[in-house]
C-alpha cells in the first residue's frame, strides 16, 4: 500500500470516529511517522493530486469523505483553537437568535481566549477575537449547541461583547 493510499485509509477510518478535519500533526500520527518537512511535503504532494484539500494554513481535509459542509467551518474553528475556550458570538450569534435582522452570510464571528485572527476558508471566513474576560464571568453566558458542537453566547454576553470590541451596534434591534 503506498503513503497516500494508506493516508486515505486513515482518512477513512477518521471519519466513522466523528473526524474530518484533522491537523498536519494528527495526519502524521495517523500515519506513524514524523511530522517533519518531508511529511509536511508529502501533503502538499496530496493536495496537488486531489487527494486533500487545504483549508488553512495546516489544516487539512479529505475530497473523498469531506466533512458535512453545513458543520465543518465549525469543525475548523475547534481544531483551530483547541487548546481554548472559544464560542460564537457578534455578529454571528446575534443574527442567530434573530437580535439583528441580517443573516451573516460566509463569515463567522467567533470570541476566544486564544490569539485573535481572521482565516479564509473554502467554507467561509473565520474572524476569531481574544477576549480579556476571565473563564468565570463567561461560563455563566453561554449554552453548548449540540447541532455544530461549539458554544455559544446567550443575548446579553454577545451584546456586551460587541461593545467591548467597539463594533458597530447600529444592526441591533431595539
Amino acid at each position: 500500500m503506498t503513503k497516500s493510499d494508506a493516508l486515505l485509509k486513515a482518512l477513512a477510518n477518521a471519519v466513522t470516529a466523528g473526524g474530518g478535519i484533522h491537523s498536519t500533526a494528527e495526519l502524521a500520527c495517523m500515519l506513524g511517522v514524523p511530522c517533519d518537512p518531508t511529511f509536511r511535503n508529502f501533503l502538499k504532494d496530496c493536495v496537488r493530486q486531489g487527494r486533500l484539500r487545504r483549508l488553512v494554513r495546516g489544516f487539512y481535509e479529505s475530497v473523498v469523505t469531506p466533512p458535512t459542509p453545513e458543520t465543518a467551518i465549525y469543525q475548523l474553528i475547534t481544531k483551530l483553537r483547541s487548546h481554548v475556550l472559544s464560542y460564537i458570538s457578534l455578529e454571528s450569534q446575534l443574527s442567530h437568535i434573530g437580535e439583528i435582522s441580517q443573516v451573516l452570510m460566509g463569515r463567522v464571528t467567533v470570541m476566544t481566549k486564544g490569539r485573535s485572527g481572521c482565516f479564509v476558508t473554502p467554507y467561509g471566513v473565520i474572524e476569531l477575537t481574544h477576549t480579556k474576560q476571565p473563564v468565570e464571568q463567561i461560563a455563566q453566558h453561554l449554552y453548548y449547541d449540540p447541532e455544530i458542537r461549539m458554544y455559544r453566547a446567550d443575548k446579553a454576553l454577545a451584546i456586551t461583547d460587541l461593545k467591548h470590541c467597539q463594533r458597530n451596534q447600529h444592526l441591533l434591534e431595539t
